[in-house]
């Protein structure tokens, strides 16, 4: 009788071993499919933060040209006055502006 329970402990020892191994490979398989998931994830917002800077660096290029073509010109009024007009809000004396103010 000794014998018998002696194999049955050992028998029941085997499987919870295995049931110990199946359960941490199953973890192993989840945190490596979290981890993948994760990765991919970057990886798309990485891309699309490459997007936004491929346009953002071809935009500061062309820049970069119109300004390189107004100083191979030697015209530099030209380019203060465009800067003035545009970009700072400045107008002639005698020029009237029209502001649309209905859309905030």
């Amino acid at each position: 009788m000794a014998r018998n329970k002696h194999h049955t402990l050992k028998k029941h020892s085997l499987l919870s071993d295995h049931l110990t191994e199946a359960v941490a490979v199953a973890a192993l398989i989840i945190c490596c499919v979290v981890l993948i998931i994760t990765i991919e994830v970057d990886c798309a917002q990485k891309k699309a933060d490459l997007v936004q800077l491929d346009q953002k660096v071809s935009s500061l290029q062309a820049q970069n040209m119109e300004i390189q073509r107004v100083l191979d010109n030697n015209d530099m009024s030209e380019y203060m006055e465009k800067v003035a007009l545009e970009d700072q809000g400045y107008a002639f004396p005698d020029e009237r502006r029209f502001y649309d103010t209905s859309r905030d």
